[in-house]
């Protein structure tokens, strides 16, 4: 959902749009990455963005999650002088990985290895948004929820003046059947919506940017 495939914009190409137009200072975006997924090689090795023209560095990879993340991001962090972490993970966690006890576990690793790599390290984190699979398997749609639960505590456990751990109110409006072009995967109005979820977030609790307004 955030490291996109050929062709897409991504959310995080939105949200670039948007610190662009209402945020004043220097930014980048930082990262060790910058593919999206080939769909005809099902692999991350893309740069077919459909606007290329953009700091397209990222840590998204294709079927990784919490899991896959927490080992990497402090050495993405140190290297890339991360100052702002913006997280969307978890679903492909509960789908294939880990349960809802076990994902929490990772998000509490991922956060100890950032902030050991980058003590004032901010951390956005969206829950997980819901996909098609909840409308055919109950136990999931449960974990899922359950996940988010675990979250929000972990969030609020975690969360540390020094090194803010901020939980993103999920896009209220955004739906699988609209948003996305499989039922999984943001098209350009589940961009946008998630891109303004961390812009809000980033703008009413940190004074990042301004109100959302797509470009």
């Amino acid at each position: 959902m955030t490291i996109g495939s050929a062709g897409e914009h991504t959310w995080r190409y939105r949200l670039w749009q948007h610190l662009c137009a209402a945020y004043g200072g220097p930014f980048t975006l930082v990262g060790p990455r910058e593919t999206l997924r080939d769909p005809s090689t099902d692999a991350p090795t893309s740069y077919a963005y459909a606007d290329p023209d953009f700091p397209r560095a990222h840590l998204a990879g294709w079927g990784e999650g919490w899991c896959h993340m927490a080992p990497l991001i402090g050495d993405a962090v140190r290297s890339c002088r991360a100052d702002v972490l913006l997280v969307s993970l978890g679903l492909i966690d509960l789908g294939f990985y880990t349960d809802a006890e076990q994902t929490a576990d990772n998000v509490r690793a991922f956060v100890a290895e950032a902030r050991a790599a980058r003590p004032r390290i901010r951390t956005a984190v969206l829950p997980v948004i819901r996909n098609i699979r909840v409308e055919a398997d109950p136990t999931f749609a449960d974990q899922v929820a359950h996940f988010n639960e675990l979250l929000a505590k972990t969030a609020a456990d975690l969360d540390d003046p020094a090194s803010p751990l901020l939980l993103v109110p999920p896009p209220p409006s955004y739906d699988f059947h609209t948003d996305t072009y499989d039922g999984t995967h943001p098209n350009e109005s589940g961009e946008h919506k998630i891109a303004a979820a961390f812009a809000e977030a980033l703008w009413r609790e940190w004074d990042l940017g301004g109100p959302y307004e797509e470009a």
